[in-house]
């Protein structure tokens, strides 16, 4: 599968990992639909940066965990790709939009769980379920889940079961879509050095040290680390791997 022309979607890709992903997507010479939930100056910053690389790429607003707003979206973000490419389809979507939970268990609300729950289950099963029309054959899904659905953290009880949901959806969908070739894979990040949840793993530099003394490789992750995993899997090279769950920690806690 050439990657020439190739058009991949990246929800949350304006800032932290997804915007690592969408750059990776663009040095592979695949062209990026990105969405932003709400900070539109930064998404046009990742456009220009992908454009600069010879690549296409333009930012729409979606609220990950609204679905009421799917449809709208899909209709201004085809009928986008239909009046540049000819197509109103595209070939891999990558679920990256995401929010940080920290609640012990005995503490964590109902509104926590169901605005998580919105995000990072139902949000992704019906973003993906609604974008199956324009997915083309052959394509890729790639959902990201974390590290906390394999080990766990205190205070991560909804994120991390919520995460192994996603990565149990994605072995269905690898099977249900698999007479359209289209391909469907978790990559499970580790901690990572990002503003993700107020940026605790970067900026807490006890926090810090404790996970890199837990991996093997002696630190905590780089956004660096993730955004390649992701451009891989949407190669020709990764076509045979297909309901997989790829954690990609430095080994922590093996």
């Amino acid at each position: 599968m050439d990657t020439k022309n190739k058009i991949a979607l990246v929800t949350g890709g304006s800032r932290g990992l997804g915007r690592n992903m969408a750059l990776a997507l663009a040095k592979k010479g695949i062209d990026v639909i990105l969405t932003y939930h709400s900070n539109k100056a930064e998404a046009d910053k990742v456009v220009a940066e992908i454009e600069s690389m010879g690549q296409k790429a333009v930012a729409f607003q979606l609220d990950a965990g609204n679905v009421a707003s799917f449809d709208s979206f899909f209709a201004e973000a085809t009928a986008h790709l239909l009046e540049k490419t000819g197509s109103s389809n595209f070939d891999f979507l990558i679920n990256n939009a995401g929010t940080a939970l920290y609640a012990p268990f005995a503490e964590t609300t109902e509104e926590q769980f169901d605005n998580a729950l919105n995000i990072h289950y139902k949000g992704v099963f019906f973003l993906t379920q609604k974008a199956l029309p324009y997915l083309n054959d052959n394509g890729r899904i790639i959902n990201i889940a974390s590290g906390l659905a394999r080990f766990s953290f205190p205070g991560s009880s909804a994120y991390g079961s919520m995460k192994g949901a996603v990565e149990v959806l994605t072995r269905y969908l690898a099977k249900e879509l698999g007479h359209r070739g289209i391909a469907a894979n978790v990559v499970a990040p580790g901690a990572i050095e990002t503003d993700f949840g107020g940026g605790r793993v970067r900026d807490d530099k006890e926090m810090n040290g404790h996970i890199a003394g837990m991996t093997a490789l002696g630190r905590v992750g780089l956004p660096d680390d993730i955004g390649g995993v992701v451009a891989f899997l949407c190669t020709e090279e990764a076509g045979w791997i297909n309901g997989q769950r790829i954690e990609v920690s430095g080994g922590i806690f093996l």
